[in-house]
């Protein structure tokens, strides 16, 4: 059977490698056909006129430069009547090459999934794989060939907030949703019907802007670029990204659109991709704002010269590139590089087989309707929500409760639900195609159960006029329920903030509220880790929802009452105060560590705070409880050649059916540059009924303990570990050590 199943994989590979000979065979012979500005055109992208997701250039030639071949692809074209319309002109031009459709479908098209920081929050890769494959049906369907995701930048500040759109703060479990993103979006191979191209951004280091302020620099180690902010990167490409978008920021004082080190020497040098790299909205032009090029013709020349392949609506390389291929300052051969790039993956999308293939109405009105999408958003909208506080257990709601007053100014909301960066089509009415909160509750209460309603306030503003009736309205109820937290446009491209508290006066109604003696829970919705102190200190349930998408209000409800019993654990750590950021738990040590979180004197330590977050990073509550038990090594010695497997026992203690996340710390205690004081290093979910227990095993191999030393090698040192079971990175259960040897 291994014989047959080897010589099977044997002619697949063979199939693959030429089918990609015939592709480059006719990628060449139509290069040889073009002319230079046919060329410099499919480096060219528009904008359509259907919405914008950044400053538009005005262009009231662009049907007429399709015609001439003169643009390459186009993003924000919405439906499959719109696509073909423009493809339609695209088929008019002398070469007939078509054109590429691309959109942000970052987390969901249609149906819309949780944001991708709460999808993360699932810890449930074939949830988050799932929830890809979905959008990419959806999006196919309509005429979609390539989204502008995933996101996979490291974000170790919640002020920046383009939080919401990666998976937070760890490298390694950022790189291993990095990867099944790009596996769901792309299926099983580009050019099947239900598959679109993956654009792994931004490249790279975006999510270390300085202050959290979104598109502002970055500087850093090579070393810190290698360990931490490559690899989501590196594991994208390894799941077999098509496309890189590079990012807005500069990197040690080069734009990245135009850093040669960056694309040319790591991504198509070092890793030799084979895709093509697009600029981010306008981001060659830009780089004469940055200071580094003095105009748009300059910057056109870095960019192209560094490997940037596409230019998004900056007409850079529209107006450009012919001239300085003319004056000789661009070789021809750059341009064909990039030409070729992406051509190859129109030609691998079979597009030009028939250019109107995701154009199909039929398809497009079956797959956006499928009521198998819904149960699936359902499912990944439950497992991102994380309890974060249950005193006297009061969750799970019962079901028998008299009255329920659901006050605040999330309740009502629809279109809120669906987070900043979803689509919005234009024949949908999101008001009866998303559940809000508050039809949540009520598809889920029995007739005997009677529902209050108060908003109370505004998510932001002064204004405390509500209160009197919210405070009325909760001392007629067994117990409230408060939806409170940002706006969905709070978090996002562009909306960076300064302070993360809640906004406007929402802590003050839960303080009102809570002073009525009734038994409260609070409902955070956000794009990015909040500071609500009093609110965690003295309300007894706390549940962060995040922005769920089109079945937030069922999901929501399922973990109020008990149906689904919450397994989210956070991709972030919490600060209790914006002065602590940025913080996250892998950090290093000091040479005067606090001994203890209320440390003061000569030891790195606040004077006014404790160092330790408010919600520490892979924290989150289950409606049971699990014990952790019988941590056993296979071995107190390893060989670099040699693994060691890590085997305890699992328990579900409490009384209903639960999952609970186990995370697999290690601690390189020695090290020729210092190490964090803790690293992620695995994790399983894992699903234990009530009484039951199950082993648990994990596999420590050399690469588990590798990094890169100051000379960017990337090695593994003998010496020390230490080994910790956790259910986060502050509550370690279990512990033990071995040594690596040589």
């Amino acid at each position: 059977m291994k014989k047959i199943t080897t010589f099977t994989l044997l002619i697949i590979s063979l199939f693959a490698v030429a089918q990609q000979q015939t592709i480059d065979q006719k990628v060449n012979t139509l290069l040889e056909k073009m002319t230079i500005e046919e060329k410099i055109g499919q480096l060219n992208q528009y904008t359509g006129d259907n919405s914008a997701t950044g400053p538009i250039t005005i262009n009231p030639n662009k049907q007429a430069e399709i015609k001439a071949g003169l643009i390459g692809s186009m993003l924000n074209v919405i439906g499959t009547k719109y696509t073909r319309q423009y493809q339609e002109l695209a088929m008019q031009s002398r070469l007939k090459i078509p054109l590429l459709f691309g959109q942000d479908v970052i987390h969901g098209y249609k149906t819309t999934f949780p944001i991708p920081l709460a999808e993360a929050a699932s810890w449930d890769l074939p949830a988050i794989e799932l929830a890809a494959r979905i959008a990419a049906t959806e999006a196919a369907a309509s005429g979609i060939h390539w989204t502008f995701a995933p996101m996979v930048d490291i974000a170790r500040d919640p002020r920046w907030g383009r939080v919401m759109e990666g998976a937070g703060e760890d490298t390694y479990l950022g790189s291993k949703i990095a990867y099944v993103r790009v596996k769901g979006f792309q299926g099983n191979k580009l050019g099947d019907l239900n598959s679109v191209m993956a654009c792994v951004k931004h490249f790279a280091a975006y999510g270390a802007a300085t202050g959290g302020r979104d598109y502002n620099s970055v500087d850093m180690s090579e070393r810190m670029l290698f360990e931490t902010y490559l690899p989501p990167f590196k594991a994208a490409l390894d799941a077999g990204a098509a496309t890189f978008m590079n990012s807005f920021n500069d990197l040690n004082g080069i734009p990245a659109t135009g850093n040669v080190h960056l694309q040319r020497d790591i991504l198509k040098g070092k890793w030799n991709f084979q895709g093509f790299v697009v600029s981010d909205w306008g981001s060659i032009g830009e780089m004469v704002a940055h200071g580094y090029s003095k105009d748009l013709k300059a910057a056109a020349l870095s960019a192209i010269t560094a490997g940037s392949d596409m230019d998004m609506e900056s007409n850079a390389y529209r107006y450009n590139l012919a001239e300085l291929v003319k004056e000789g300052k661009v070789s021809v051969d750059l341009i064909d590089d990039a030409v070729k790039r992406i051509l190859r993956k129109k030609f691998e999308l079979g597009l030009f087989e028939d250019p109107y293939r995701y154009s199909d109405e039929k398809r497009a009105e079956k797959a956006l309707n499928n009521p198998e999408n819904r149960k699936a958003a359902l499912e990944v909208a439950e497992k991102s929500i994380v309890l974060l506080k249950n005193d006297n257990q009061t969750l799970p709601l019962s079901k028998n409760l008299k009255t329920i007053a659901f006050i605040g100014p999330m309740v009502k909301e629809y279109k809120a639900n669906m987070g900043f960066w979803s689509v919005e089509l234009p024949d949908v009415d999101y008001d009866k195609w998303v559940v809000s909160q508050w039809d949540g509750l009520q598809n889920k209460v029995g007739k005997n159960t009677k529902l209050l309603y108060a908003k109370g306030c505004e998510v932001d503003g002064d204004n405390k006029d509500g209160f009197a009736e919210a405070v009325a309205t909760a001392k007629q109820a067994d117990v409230v329920i408060l939806s409170i937290g940002e706006r969905r446009d709070m978090s996002g491209e562009a909306k960076s903030r300064s302070n993360l508290h809640l906004p406007g006066v929402q802590e003050d109604l839960v303080k009102a509220i809570q002073a009525t003696g009734k038994p409260v829970v609070v409902l955070i919705n956000a794009g990015r880790p909040l500071i609500f102190n009093w609110t965690a200190d003295n309300v007894p349930a706390i549940v962060y929802t995040w922005w769920l998408g089109t079945e937030a209000g069922n999901a929501i409800a399922n973990v109020l009452f008990g149906d689904y019993n919450p397994s989210g654990k956070l991709p972030m750590t919490f600060p209790r105060e914006v002065g602590q950021i940025p913080i996250y738990y892998n950090h290093f040590s000091t040479g005067r560590p606090a001994p203890n979180e209320d440390a003061t004197g000569y030891v790195s330590a606040y004077i006014d705070l404790k160092n330790s977050p408010k919600f520490p990073f892979g924290y989150g509550l289950s409606y049971t409880k699990f014990n952790y038990s019988g941590l056993k090594l296979s071995s107190a010695k390893m060989k670099k050649k040699e693994t060691i497997k890590v085997s305890f026992q699992l328990s579900n203690v409490g009384k209903v059916a639960g999952e609970e996340v186990v995370q697999l710390y290690l601690k390189d205690k020695f090290g020729s540059v210092v190490r964090p004081i803790l690293e992620l290093r695995d994790f399983q979910k894992v699903k234990l009924n009530a009484g039951e227990s199950k082993t648990i095993e994990f596999t420590i191999d050399k690469e588990k303990l590798s990094f890169y030393n100051d000379k960017l090698e990337w090695i593994a040192e003998p010496g020390d570990f230490e080994v910790m079971i956790g259910a986060s990175s502050a509550d370690i259960k279990l512990k033990s050590s071995f040594e690596l040897v040589n």
